[in-house]
């Protein structure tokens, strides 16, 4: 068994979790009770269900040749050193996670080589469905696609949503910086549309602006930022309201976009004042933005919860936790701690929000 669950494993250093010391003095009938209860609250769903059942749409996973590959050029981050399957059931078994939907972590399998990004793409894709398959109703997939070679993309979106059941497909959020309400992108997106796709986007960095500053690394600011671009780009293009039954999840609450609202709606007011312009929002700013899905990966606070809260409604947010560089656990508290949920709202984010999405986990 262990064997079958190193099944994808890497091998280098790896993850860090993030303990936290209590300096309280207290009897042990407190203590006990506390212990208690702490396990409930990890063990314990929302509404008080019998099993936790948390969908996360957030979860990474690096199988062998896309971590060989990352690895020969000095590309595999530090916290996929020893991802394995084993470590992804353990986090989420200990938090009440049900299924993870997996992904590719950064730097994906775009090297400027076509051959080489869609053998890797099928590679991953079809590890993944093996783990699903081993694993029934543990995992889903998120199918990788060789952007920004569209030919091969459409190919592999076909293999991967047809004969592997895929979930949806994963799109970095820029290439070579091309946003993805590009034109370049127009006949992927077109394909998508036509199968009523989810697409789950993930930040990157773009090529002008990574590393600008050795204090504030690029995940710090630019995978916010670069969240931002992209749904600008869909947006403002009208590639959203072109293409309106792709299902869009976008990572981190959205990153910057919910603080500035103000200035999308500025500009479409702008952008309306020529016939082009109007055309590309028929139905205006706010409405495309409403109808996008977020998820609460690394954003289990108050602070960027709050923001997104007032643009849209609960039921547009999903469970997610950006595995393994943060862990189930840490989203869990943050997602009842930050005072802004419901009981019935935390049920809604942990599962049936995503189930409106894939209805194959209920």
């Amino acid at each position: 068994m262990a064997g079958l669950l190193q099944r994808f494993s890497a091998s280098e250093p790896g993850l860090n979790p993030h303990p936290q010391a209590c300096g309280c003095q207290l009897t042990r009938r407190t203590f006990l009770g506390s212990i208690g209860a702490a396990t409930l609250s990890l063990a314990a769903p929302a509404l008080g269900q019998t099993k936790p059942r948390r969908i996360d749409v957030h979860h990474h996973f690096a199988p062998d040749m896309f971590a060989k590959e990352a690895r020969s050029r000095n590309r595999l981050p530090p916290n996929l050193g020893v991802l394995n399957t084993q470590l992804s059931l353990e986090d989420m078994d200990k938090s009440g996670v049900e299924t993870s939907i997996l992904t590719l972590p950064s730097p994906g399998v775009w090297y400027g080589d076509v051959e080489l990004a869609r053998k890797l793409s099928r590679d991953s894709n079809e590890a993944a469905a093996r783990l699903n398959t081993d694993y029934k109703g543990r995992f889903g997939l998120f199918a990788t696609l060789p952007l920004p070679d569209v030919e091969g993309s459409l190919k592999e979106a076909a293999y991967a949503l047809d004969v592997l059941k895929a979930d949806g497909v994963h799109m970095w959020t820029s290439y070579t910086d091309k946003w993805l309400g590009h034109p370049l992108f127009t006949p992927l997106l077109e394909e998508l549309n036509r199968r009523g796709a989810t697409v789950y986007t993930h930040p990157t960095s773009a090529a002008c602006c990574g590393n600008l500053q050795a204090e504030a690394p690029q995940a710090m600011i630019e995978f916010g930022t670069d969240t931002t671009r992209t749904i600008a780009s869909l947006v403002m293009t009208g590639a959203t309201a072109r293409f309106p039954d792709i299902k869009w999840i976008f990572s981190h609450a959205g990153g910057t976009m919910p603080f500035l609202v103000e200035r999308f709606i500025f500009q479409a007011e702008v952008q309306s004042k020529s016939p082009e312009g109007k055309a590309k929002l028929p139905n205006g700013v706010m409405h495309e933005l409403k109808r996008l899905y977020f998820d609460t990966a690394q954003s289990s606070n108050p602070y960027a919860l709050s923001s997104l809260l007032k643009l849209v409604n609960v039921s547009q947010v999903m469970f997610g936790t950006d595995f393994p560089y943060r862990n189930t656990a840490e989203h869990v508290k943050g997602l009842a701690d930050c005072g802004l949920f419901s009981q019935a709202d935390l049920a809604a984010i942990d599962r049936s929000n995503a189930l409106r999405l894939f209805p194959r986990f209920a």
